[in-house]
């Protein structure tokens, strides 16, 4: 399928003012948020197809499933503008703005993948330690069978009892605040993945330790390549 990631028009360059000047904030001000079955929004055109291009130019050499920290990556280039973006003051402040809880002073964990298993992304809440989750989404195209599209679930058992499925593709934002019933998944995917997760975590301390595993975890992939 083709990339179907709308393309910004001039009213929305404007919302281009974070450090890197990538992300469009502009596109994440417009979403609506949703309340059912908890809160979160989707936007589209937070990017175009050939920014998010330059940024899969630019991605970091990753050859294994799962997220690694962007504390552990080289950043560079066009995925250097993105992070520095994600990292903002701005988007704290736009997540505020939308959500009515202040992130403009909570800690927050980037974390990075390119590359998903048939395992990755089964039915799930995250940790209470976890106040909100941002998703950007990369990818070129996407084949349209729902694999790998990640789900607002109703509840804990069944994918088919979703509220909204998001596409992967280059310019979907999927952002959602933590709560007790926030569950999400997709149906099993295998191969290419682009996604970028932007975590607001309740502690530095939490993010202290989700570093040191997640560095832990990447350390271990690089003394055996074949695990």
């Amino acid at each position: 399928m083709a990339d179907t990631a709308p393309q910004k028009d001039g009213s929305t360059q404007s919302g281009k003012t974070g450090p890197g000047g990538l992300l469009d904030f502009g596109a994440l001000r417009q979403a609506r948020v949703r309340t059912e079955p908890y809160s979160y929004f989707v936007a589209d055109g937070a990017l175009s197809g050939d920014e998010a291009a330059d940024v899969r130019r630019d991605y970091p050499s990753i050859d294994k499933p799962g997220y690694l920290p962007l504390s552990k990556l080289e950043a560079s280039g066009e995925f250097k503008r993105l992070m520095d973006d994600l990292n903002s003051a701005e988007l704290a402040q736009v997540l505020t703005d939308k959500f009515g809880a202040d992130f403009t002073e909570k800690p927050r964990m980037i974390t990075v993948r390119k590359v998903s298993q048939l395992s990755d992304g089964p039915i799930h809440n995250d940790s209470k330690s976890k106040i909100l989750t941002m998703l950007t989404y990369l990818n070129a195209e996407w084949d349209g069978t729902g694999a790998g599209c990640i789900r607002v679930l109703n509840g804990p058992k069944d994918f088919e009892d979703f509220t909204e499925e998001v596409p992967p593709l280059a310019g979907y934002v999927f952002a959602f605040l933590r709560a007790d019933n926030s569950w999400h998944g997709h149906l099993p995917f295998e191969g290419e993945r682009y996604v970028v997760q932007t975590t607001f975590l309740t502690s530095q301390q939490e993010l202290d330790r989700k570093e040191n595993r997640g560095g832990l975890q990447y350390f271990l992939k690089k003394l055996n390549p074949f695990q």
